[in-house]
């Protein structure tokens, strides 16, 4: 197994169990490396500190264990079993209430680089690393050998998360069995994925806790789900009883989702109403909501962007709060994980000073439990949100 050697003093942080090695520790490589090759991470005193998967760029190591391994079939295994034994603690599996959960989290589940979702019957497999890649069959084998998760097909969506050149030379397709987009469960509502054209894997797992949050707030109230996509808060407005629901999402595809799932969950055009076009845009004619739902895409996936990122979820949030009716209610959220907590809530204060409205913070949200953190790997916490009261 080839290896790489640390600088001197770079071996803490991952004596503290932090799962990447960056570029800048590197003192020296032993061969030379390829884009997802396995390989062992050693101090400068020459201690074997870790293994995982090697890629050039500022992340160069992704480690996926912390103990000398070959990393084989048992070892791929074991690593499944142990995520689904977690997701069985939170009583996902077996389900008949929710039918999609997040099998793996990367570094969440110590398998950096990797994501499962479960759709039914069918496992979405989404690589962010080459070298989670080079092991697909491995893992494939691996989920339709899991015990008791009903696994029948497993998809590898990865074309879309992994580098552009390497990306050219693969497609997304069936590892394992057949299977197609289908309805699945969250809290017993309905929801038509299509994972093999849909955005990420198909739908937003992470949403799931805040989805069921605004449902409380959603009786008898006019709704606005900015962001919509195929319109997970729009439906849990809808079967929560809400009088008027509007979904802005700027894909018509999505919009046909999202409408295909408003039905399915017994909403009627006199309730619901969907807009395909940019939210800035029907923001600033738009009327004035009980409750208002901003969920945004990443607006920065690297550090160079987060300023403007700031400036842009700052002027969203002016713009969403000036439609909050008052003593309504705003849920806002940021999913790019160079904006950190305190970040994003500084950025919402500014925001509604500049709104001029008072303000009171109800509640911080974040992913829910299927989509744990290392305590060793902050990072991961990735999705922050607010749910705020406007007077």
């Amino acid at each position: 197994m080839k290896k790489v050697i640390l600088k001197p003093r770079k071996e803490v942080a991952i004596q503290r169990f932090h799962p990447w090695v960056f570029s800048g520790a590197i003192k020296s490589m032993d061969g030379a490396m390829e884009d997802g090759d396995t390989v062992e991470v050693f101090s400068a005193n020459g201690d074997y500190l870790a293994t995982g998967h090697f890629q050039y760029g500022s992340i160069s190591v992704r480690i996926f264990s912390f103990e000398k391994t070959m990393a084989g079939q048992d070892f791929w295994n074991s690593r499944l079993q142990n995520a689904l034994g977690y997701r069985r603690l939170l009583g996902l599996v077996g389900s008949k209430d929710t039918t999609c959960y997040r099998l793996v989290h990367a570094e969440g589940d110590n398998l950096p680089g990797l994501i499962i979702d479960i759709y039914g019957n069918t496992a979405v497999m989404q690589c962010h690393s080459i070298g989670m890649h080079r092991e697909r069959e491995i893992l494939a084998k691996a989920l339709m050998e899991l015990e008791d998760a009903g696994i029948q097909a497993v998809f590898d969506k990865s074309r879309e998360t992994l580098p552009e050149k390497y990306a050219a030379t693969i497609e997304n397709g069936y590892l394992a069995g057949t299977s197609s987009p289908q309805f699945v469960l969250e809290n017993g509502h309905s929801f038509f994925v299509d994972w093999e054209t849909g955005q990420k894997t198909g739908f937003y797992l992470d949403q799931r806790e805040n989805r069921n949050l605004l449902a409380k707030f959603a009786q008898g109230k006019s709704v606005l789900n900015a962001f919509a996509y195929s319109g997970g808060f729009s439906v849990y407005a809808v079967r929560a009883g809400a009088n008027l629901v509007h979904s802005v999402d700027s894909s018509q595809k999505a919009i046909a989702w999202l409408e295909k799932n408003v039905e399915a969950n017994n909403g009627g055009p006199a309730q619901h109403q969907s807009f395909a076009m940019d939210v800035a845009t029907y923001l600033k004619d738009c009327q004035v909501y009980d409750v208002v739902v901003v969920d945004p895409p990443a607006f920065a996936k690297n550090l160079d962007k987060r300023h403007n990122a700031v400036q842009a979820y700052k002027r969203l949030n002016v713009a969403a709060l000036g439609k909050v009716a008052p003593g309504g209610v705003l849920f806002t959220f940021s999913c790019s994980q160079v904006v950190d907590r305190n970040l994003f809530y500084n950025t919402i204060v500014a925001a509604a000073i500049e709104a001029g409205r008072r303000v009171r913070v109800m509640q911080h949200l974040s992913q829910p439990p299927d989509h744990p953190v290392s305590l060793f790997h902050p990072e991961g916490a990735y999705l922050k949100g607010l749910a705020l009261q406007v007077g």
